[in-house]
């Protein structure tokens, strides 16, 4: 009873969020892998506490306090740094799935550690660290991931000042509950009261706005591949564009310019549509010329160069967004061409 309550209330709160997530953002490996983060990162930080202690000279009661909520919300959140550095979340409820897997690694690591140093412990310890301290884990590290995502959408030219707002949050959480303001079960209680709960209401939210984007969003780029395709298109402002850019650049470069937004409005069709099919319950299979696009797609950027990449801002070619729908279909085309 003990062990289930020190591991399995953090994993199925974690499981609960993915189902809730009816565009299937997130794949099983890829929770799988952000729960191996964070067990990484609460196995490096054991050695390492024991000896920060050593040297810092401070009580457990202070070191749980000040220092093990910056150390613990800052090494969780480095996997998220990535994933979001590598434009592999693309909206707020795969960060939530994403932020509270890895608080959920963290936590089993954590707490497996805790049974074997107390193998005779009270239950009432294991419901405190169970539910506790353990969903505490997994909340704050999906408020990190949301709140950051939030404001790298807004921020586009200050990333690294984006990621700060969230960690801050995370960490004064963090701190708030080793505090013990209140006595143990019912700081548990608050836990399982607010953080959860706040969780579920962003990502319902987050789950609107997405399937009003993709509705949206998918009208919007097929009527403008119809554009791109006809004969029409050189009248438009985005061909009256391309040619002003013919000014700047070689024509094959504006060639390649040109075949570039074919190419990324199809994939974003294609991307929208499968997340639509997903909602739905269908699987749309992906295209059997997806990784010959993908491959084009890396050789026309690397043909047009940075400075033309820049160029095409305006056009919207280039988004972060885009970025994701390649990785969306990728992983898509993985997961089709497995047994």
């Amino acid at each position: 009873m003990s062990i289930g309550l020190a591991l399995v209330p953090v994993l199925l709160l974690l499981a609960l969020l993915q189902l809730m997530d009816s565009f299937k953002l997130v794949r099983l490996s890829s929770v799988l892998v952000a729960i191996a983060a964070g067990a990484a990162a609460a196995i490096l930080l054991l050695p390492f506490h024991d000896w920060a202690m050593s040297v810092l000279n401070i009580g457990v009661r202070s070191f749980t306090r000040y220092v093990s909520p910056v150390t613990e919300e800052s090494l969780k959140a480095l996997f998220i740094v990535f994933l979001l550095w590598r434009r592999r979340v693309g909206f707020l409820v795969d960060a939530a799935v994403l932020g509270f897997g890895v608080g959920a690694g963290f936590a089993v690591i954590e707490n497996i550690e805790y049974l074997g140093q107390l193998p005779h412990a009270s239950l009432t310890l294991w419901v405190v660290r169970g539910l506790g301290t353990a969903v505490l884990h997994g909340a704050t590290t999906a408020i990190f991931a949301m709140v950051s995502k939030t404001l790298m959408d807004r921020w586009t030219n200050g990333h690294a000042l984006a990621l700060l707002p969230g960690l801050g949050l995370a960490i004064v959480i963090h701190s708030a509950f080793n505090h013990v303001l209140l006595p143990p079960l019912a700081m548990t209680f608050l836990i399982l009261l607010i953080l959860p709960i706040s969780i579920v209401i962003v990502f319902q939210r987050s789950e609107a706005s997405t399937r009003e984007w993709v509705g949206a969003g998918l009208d919007l780029d097929v009527e403008l591949l119809e554009l791109v395709r006809s004969e029409h298109f050189a009248y438009t402002r985005f061909g009256t564009y391309l040619q002003e850019l013919r000014q700047r650049f070689n024509g094959l470069v504006v060639a390649d310019m040109f075949c570039l937004l074919r190419l990324e409005l199809e994939l974003s069709v294609q991307a929208k549509a499968m997340l639509l099919a997903r909602e739905a319950g269908l699987i749309i299979p992906v295209t059997a010329d997806l990784q010959i696009s993908l491959d084009e797609i890396r050789y026309l950027q690397a043909s047009i160069g940075r400075t033309g990449l820049l160029a095409l801002k305006p056009l919207q070619v280039t988004s972060d967004r885009d970025r994701w729908h390649r990785y969306l279909l990728a992983e898509a085309g993985k997961a089709a061409r497995q047994p």
